[in-house]
């Protein structure tokens, strides 16, 4: 992301946090989905790895026992608004209103008192909205995005560059999605192998 998006959201997580061994933190945009969510969680279990889910709302709702798993395996969900709104082209009300109706599914399914993570899809937010959504949320963007979601970049391309651009506090972005999926269920695992191998660890934000 652009060092100005630093500037427009002050208080937005960009990198995790630092620690004694090297350390990347995993999320996955878009689902839940029976067809590929329940695969990651797998792969995540793997390699000891934590992950943060940020969920449409609609999935949430067809899917709650898909959402269930996550919690089951010890990941996290958060909050992609219900319908994958753009921040820059929904207007402002109709946008917090799809921020709040996701978090109801979501609420539904975890605890009182859990984490309440935001991420804007496709990262367009304005500081207006962020702004109104920073009291009650932690919002997350990320420090590199995989773009696993492009169908013309060949697997291992995106294997690549992933690597190439991972650094230590790391905020990476894959996507639970059925257009991800072919690069996702290439690159993913190769990922964590490869990582696991260069001493990185896995953690949670």
């Amino acid at each position: 992301m652009p060092d100005v998006m630093h500037r427009w959201l002050p208080g937005a997580v960009w990198q995790g946090p630092a620690a004694a061994q090297p350390t990347v933190y995993l999320t996955f945009d878009d689902g839940p989905i029976p067809e590929e969510t329940p695969w990651v969680l797998e792969q995540l279990a793997r390699f000891d790895a934590k992950g943060l889910f940020f969920c449409v709302g609609d999935n949430v709702e067809r899917y709650p026992e898909v959402a269930r798993q996550v919690l089951q395996a010890g990941q996290q969900l958060g909050n992609h608004t219900h319908h994958h709104r753009s921040g820059w082209s929904t207007p402002a009300a109709e946008y917090l209103q799809n921020v709040a109706r996701c978090q109801q599914a979501l609420d539904a399914l975890q605890p009182p008192g859990a984490p309440r993570f935001f991420r804007p899809p496709y990262g367009r937010i304005t500081p207006r909205l962020h702004r109104a959504l920073h009291p009650d949320y932690q919002v997350i963007m990320w420090d590199l995005l995989t773009c696993d979601y492009d169908r013309a970049y060949a697997p291992d391309r995106c294997l690549r560059d992933a690597l190439r651009f991972t650094r230590p506090g790391a905020v990476v972005v894959f996507h639970d999605s059925l257009k991800a999926s072919p690069n996702l269920r290439y690159v993913l695992p190769r990922y964590l192998e490869a990582l696991r191998e260069q001493g990185y660890r896995f953690g949670a934000l």
